[in-house]
């Protein structure tokens, strides 16, 4: 995909009558927002994928999606304060934390930061989805 995309579908169980969430995609690799973007596509409406810190907060005001997922380290900013950012633009959004590191400092950090969680890269293909979910129905 990346870019955007206006494409809102029901979720694919018929027994869930809401909307698919609909997800901003932000990490600095773009081998990453490709398997973010393959992996989330069957469950979630991918509206965009950005890989700079000014386009992230760009297309969140104009995109206005239900979950964002961000790299908590980008090279134009540091994460924890993109978060604390993104919820003072758009405070009703998730924000979903993806990081190569995986320690309690920086995963308490995130969270306090504004993020409903977090998730380590190495566990991302079988974390982000369940976390995504858990974030929109908290």
């Amino acid at each position: 995909m990346h870019g955007d995309s206006d494409n809102r579908r029901a979720c694919s169980d018929p027994a869930v009558s809401s909307p698919r969430p609909r997800v901003l995609l932000a990490d600095d690799d773009a081998a990453i927002l490709n398997a973010f973007e393959r992996l989330l596509t069957p469950s979630c409406d991918v509206v965009g994928c950005v890989s700079d810190v000014g386009a992230l907060l760009e297309a969140a005001s104009r995109l206005q999606p239900d979950v964002i997922v961000v790299d908590l380290f980008m090279p134009t900013d540091e994460g924890l304060e993109t978060c604390r950012q993104l919820k003072g633009v758009m405070p009703r959004a998730r924000i979903v934390v993806v990081s190569g590191a995986n320690d309690a400092a920086t995963r308490t950090n995130a969270l306090k930061a504004g993020a409903s969680a977090f998730v380590s890269k190495i566990q991302a293909a079988d974390d982000l989805l369940p976390a995504i979910q858990e974030a929109i129905t908290a």
